[in-house]
């Protein structure tokens, strides 16, 4: 059995992306932010074994979309409808991620799918350090698994969980991530994964929020990166 890697997230565009990062971000620097952690999300699903690898966006795809991935459309009012029909329209078993953990690995990822795909395991919740959750595994898609479910608040993790539960459905948890969602929790994140296009983006913005990787004995130093404000 195999399982598809779903990504839902929006079109990096200044004024609709990652708002909660203005201030101290301008609306084009948390834009930039957003594409940048996108872009990294989508490297390690590529780099991903998976049956399918699946885009669902809402918003109109850009250079920054890789060829390798199918792409559908968010549909939907609430984001909890929307993450239900994800599931609908992918179907079968799927790993649904955001585009907000840009540290996460094709390794965890891997490891995740695989999780979701163990015998006796109907369902993997990977909670977020906010109170929600990263990363949502089901074995078969069920609206009635998301559906109501409040995002966005302090206990949306919990709330999704006890859902499951109350389904009957067995639950593996994965490892907790921080997601983005202010700056105090981009500059952490950057530190997670220094070498990647989130933390050189953020590095372009505020040029100590990450430590630039070292590089090891015999490699190129990394190219100087330019600041750029809008």
């Amino acid at each position: 059995m195999s399982f598809a890697l779903v990504v839902i997230a929006k079109a990096p565009v200044a004024g609709r992306s990652k708002t909660r990062l203005c201030p101290p971000c301008t609306p084009h620097e948390a834009a930039a932010l957003a594409e940048a952690a996108l872009r990294d999300t989508l490297d390690a699903v590529l780099a991903t074994p998976a049956d399918r690898r699946v885009l669902v966006l809402d918003g109109d795809p850009g250079p920054w979309l890789p060829a390798g991935l199918e792409l559908l459309r968010q549909r939907g009012d609430g984001l909890d409808q929307r993450l239900a029909a994800a599931f609908e329209d992918v179907g079968g078993p799927a790993l649904l991620i955001g585009m907000d953990t840009p540290q996460a690995t094709p390794e965890l990822l891997a490891a995740s799918g695989r999780r979701l795909l163990t015998p006796g395991t109907d369902a993997v919740l990977g909670p977020a350090l906010d109170g929600g959750y990263w990363g949502l595994g089901l074995r078969r898609p069920d609206r009635a698994l998301l559906e109501g479910i409040p995002m966005s608040v302090a206990d949306t993790g919990a709330r999704q969980h006890q859902r499951l539960c109350a389904a009957g459905l067995r639950v593996a948890c994965l490892p907790p991530l921080r997601d983005v969602d202010r700056i105090v929790d981009a500059r952490a994140v950057a530190a997670l994964a220094p070498g990647g296009r989130f933390a050189r983006t953020l590095r372009t913005i505020e040029p100590l929020a990450a430590p630039e990787p070292r590089p090891r004995t015999g490699d190129a130093a990394p190219s100087p990166v330019v600041a750029v404000r809008a």
